[in-house]
């Protein structure tokens, strides 16, 4: 028998139990989704209500998934407005509904926390029960991996393919290795872009674990602000958040800080996974040429290089990237609706956007600046 419950905060759930379940992804973690609970940035107010999910098995806890009830579609990147717009049109409710995320982290990884496949099943189950039982328009399971995708279509679900893009680590001993991956004229011209970049007149830090410091996240807050501002936007997080992974988190983080005359001037904080490194925020307070693209995407090529990591996820969006050896992949997620009728005109649709989606990453790849074979 398995019992199904959700809770209202991730603190009613031990923090050794939930870790236990997962893949070391740090988005996933306890205290990563409890700092998001305690630092306000997720909660009354936000649209973002936490009602995580879990499964037991003769009173132990074998499966988990990180669930929250949603009244907008804000800080999911994985789009899903105009469903809202014609859901609306032919009378419906869209929101509330149920997610399946990590708020506010276009970062792949394991959604359905268990060791096994009945389990995940059971928690996929367990969505669509919840969402019947609260009379929400239906669930959604964005950035999971392409297994958990496959058993969502067997469950009901409906699956997605979006795109991102990624670097990956095909064995590189040294940046300089991944260059001689690349065209003559691209290799010179990422020589000259991070030459020009480092030569901006102060120095580059990495900072992580106790080399982090109080003042680095006030300088970091900073940026965060600035480019919250620049994308006329309201930044999702708050400023206790950054105080509390300080806390809990220091030793999964890397903050790239750039520094002139010993004051930050710009900065890229990154997460660390065992296997990858997650760009996520980046801000300056001062213009330099080729600066963002430095700390934000070759610093963490040299750092997942140096540390053996087999890609880095920068983030959504950003045809930018592909030039600095950045390639697309499909990014996977699940949808069901409660309405029969909405849930198969959503299926012809993202029959016709799976098409085309393959089509563009397929095209895409002939814009990466690596050599051609042949």
């Amino acid at each position: 028998m398995l019992t199904l419950t959700t809770h209202p905060s991730i603190a009613e759930i031990d923090a050794p139990t939930w870790d236990a379940l997962g893949d070391g992804n740090p988005f996933t973690a306890h205290r990563f989704l409890l700092a998001l609970e305690q630092s306000g940035s997720v909660g009354t107010g936000t649209g973002w209500q936490p009602l995580h999910l879990t499964i037991e098995r003769q009173g132990e806890v074998v499966g988990a998934a990180p669930l929250y009830a949603k009244s907008h579609s804000q800080g999911e990147y994985i789009f899903d407005h105009a469903w809202a717009q014609a859901y609306s049109r032919a009378g419906g409710r869209y929101y509330p509904k149920l997610q399946c995320a990590v708020p506010f982290t276009p970062a792949t990884g394991q959604r359905l926390l268990a060791r096994d496949d009945g389990v995940r099943a059971a928690l996929l189950s367990g969505l669509m029960q919840v969402a019947d039982r609260l009379e929400v328009s239906g669930a959604h399971v964005t950035f999971c991996t392409e297994a958990e995708a496959s058993l969502g279509e067997e469950a009901g679900f409906l699956s997605r393919v979006t795109q991102q893009y990624h670097w990956l680590n095909r064995g590189y001993g040294s940046y300089e290795d991944f260059l001689a991956a690349l065209s003559s004229r691209k290799r010179k011209d990422l020589r000259k872009e991070r030459a020009r970049a480092q030569a901006f007149g102060g120095t580059i830090r990495h900072l992580t674990g106790n080399d982090l410091k109080p003042h680095h996240w006030d300088a970091f807050w900073d940026f965060y602000q600035d480019t919250g501002a620049r994308k006329w936007g309201q930044p999702y997080l708050t400023r206790r958040f950054f105080d509390r992974i300080h806390d809990t988190m220091r030793d999964d983080i890397l903050l790239v800080m750039a520094e002139e005359d010993g004051r930050p001037i710009a900065g890229a904080l990154n997460f660390l996974g065992p296997d990858a490194i997650y760009g996520r925020y980046w801000g300056c307070l001062a213009d330099h040429a080729f600066l963002h693209f430095e700390l934000c995407y070759h610093q963490a090529i040299d750092h997942a290089i140096a540390h053996g990591l087999s890609r880095v996820e920068a983030g959504a969006q950003g045809e930018h990237k592909l030039a600095r050896g950045y390639e697309p992949v499909p990014i996977h997620s699940l949808h069901w609706v409660r309405d029969p009728g909405f849930l198969r005109a959503l299926e012809n649709y993202l029959d016709q956007e799976r098409d085309a989606m393959g089509a563009e990453i397929e095209a895409l790849a002939d814009f990466t600046p690596f050599r051609k074979p042949g």
